[in-house]
């Protein structure tokens, strides 16, 4: 049995600081297990925490019940948080439990204190779904909507491999900004429905360490795992449903993919994303064996006829890996302006990577023929680097902050998601991506280039309406 309630100060810790962690706080199955593991949730508090629509929700939930807990439940949040990247958020728990502890030694609250101050709102409501009666609709002064604040936060350092990676200018440094109602109004008609609950499944590979007796000559992917970390939490946050696997031979690659595009799930959700992180080739990522997996078979893994249950909906795919071995080394401008000490140069990683809605397609007679669908549609695809008529070139990858093209992918779709469509996202990514250049004096990879493209079978404007749930 756990002892009744939280230590005063960790109380008054979670309750001062309660705005910052709704807006920010990231409540996915590693933090969850985390907590499970520590014995602070149970298996049916856990459930109930994961089956609440939005990431808000959660956040919400998840908050009042930690009073509850017991005196370690504070601790143990703090080290979960650590555990899954957010070390902004521990950081500001932990100075701020300390500082209440030196300064109101004695004063006394219980744990309904904490919970009367999250149910008490103001007599401000959003519209409601018919026959929602749930509390956590309401508007309250203490533990506010998400808007569009920004609080600087440092990065999270919970690895080894992490330890010196995820500095100051790393890429997750500030929450997805949330879409506004007005927003969402004036443009949903025009672009791909985006709101269901959550919007979708992702799912990421990342292969950064490779079998050396099969595969000797793919060296490890240094950096690698800051990429599927970054990828994890940015499209947690922008509500899906994230699954990530590391190091998978082809086979497991291939295996992993027909589970994910044969799930039922897929049926009631308006999108899905995969993320492969590889050593590649043009046209095909390798698996730790040294087997290579086509990226053809995987897009037609999702196409109309593979995948019926995400036909008219948005499929978004994003490959970092390399499309050939030839390095762009870059040409000088033509009446450019002359070169100076850019922030925009990085050093390189020298590793081989530097080398429609269906309820309406059930309208109609069932006696007329139905509207026939190309093979494959609806399909945006980012690729690190550029595949063209007489090159294929490397994709860059710094060892301690991950890939150029991560980078750029998590801080515009963190920024601008919540007003810009994916492909005009992607022009952005494009543009970050041409100005950076790399930094490693005295090698071959010193002022190296990268220019990332994408390919898009899209027929409307993709808007992913980030934090945003409409109320009919």
């Amino acid at each position: 049995m756990l002892e009744c309630g939280m230590l005063e100060r960790d109380k008054r810790a979670l309750v001062s600081r309660s705005a910052i962690l709704l807006k920010q706080l990231v409540v996915d199955e590693l933090l969850i297990q985390s907590l499970q593991a520590d014995e602070i949730l149970t298996e049916g508090m856990a459930e109930n925490i994961m089956a609440k629509q939005t990431s808000q929700q959660r956040s919400w939930h998840l908050l009042l019940l930690l009073p509850k807990r017991g005196p370690k439940a504070f601790s143990s949040f703090c080290s979960a948080l650590k555990e899954t990247q957010q070390q902004h958020l521990h950081e500001l728990l932990t100075q701020s439990s300390e500082k209440d502890g030196k300064e109101a030694p004695g004063v006394s609250h219980h744990a309904d204190d904490w919970s009367q101050s999250v149910r008490k709102p103001k007599r401000q409501r959003t519209k409601r779904s018919r026959g929602d009666k749930q509390a956590d609709r309401f508007i309250d002064s203490s533990l506010p909507l998400p808007t569009q604040e920004v609080v600087a936060a440092k990065r999270a350092r919970t690895q080894e491999s992490m330890e010196f990676s995820l500095d100051a200018d790393s890429p997750i440094n500030t929450p997805v900004l949330p879409c506004s109602s007005d927003f969402y109004l004036s443009h949903r008609h025009k672009s791909y429905q985006m709101n269901s609950p959550p919007r979708g499944f992702a799912l990421v590979i990342s292969n950064v360490t490779f079998d050396p007796c099969a595969a000797p000559e793919l060296d490890t992917r240094k950096g690698g795992e800051v990429d599927d970390e970054v990828l994890r939490k940015v499209f947690t946050e922008l509500d899906y449903i994230v699954t990530v696997h590391r190091d998978l031979t082809a086979q497991g690659m291939r295996a992993c993919i027909e589970e994910f595009s044969r799930r039922p799930g897929h049926g009631t959700m308006d999108s899905c994303v995969v993320c492969l992180l590889s050593h590649g080739v043009e046209g095909a990522i390798y698996g730790t064996d040294g087997q290579l997996l086509q990226l053809d078979w995987v897009f037609e893994s999702f196409d109309n006829a593979h995948c019926p249950l995400l036909q008219n909906k948005p499929k978004m795919f994003f490959i970092q890996a390399c499309r050939g071995e030839e390095m762009d080394c870059g040409v000088e401008q033509v009446d450019g302006p002359v070169r100076t000490c850019s922030p925009s140069c990085e050093q390189r990683d020298a590793g081989r990577e530097g080398q429609g809605d269906a309820s309406a397609r059930q309208r109609g007679d069932m006696g007329r023929p139905r509207i026939k669908l190309p093979q494959r549609s609806d399909m945006i695809c980012g690729f690190a680097s550029l595949k063209g008529q007489n090159i294929c070139t490397a994709a860059m990858r710094n060892t301690k902050r991950g890939s150029w093209f991560v980078q750029e992918l998590d801080k515009r779709l963190r920024l601008h998601a919540r007003d810009t469509h994916l492909a005009d996202i992607m022009v952005q990514v494009n543009l970050h991506i041409k100005e950076r250049e790399g930094y490693a004096p005295g090698t071959a990879h010193h002022r190296c280039k990268e220019m990332s493209e994408f390919t898009s079978s899209l027929c409307k404007d993709l808007y992913l309406f980030p934090k945003y749930q409409p109320q009919y």
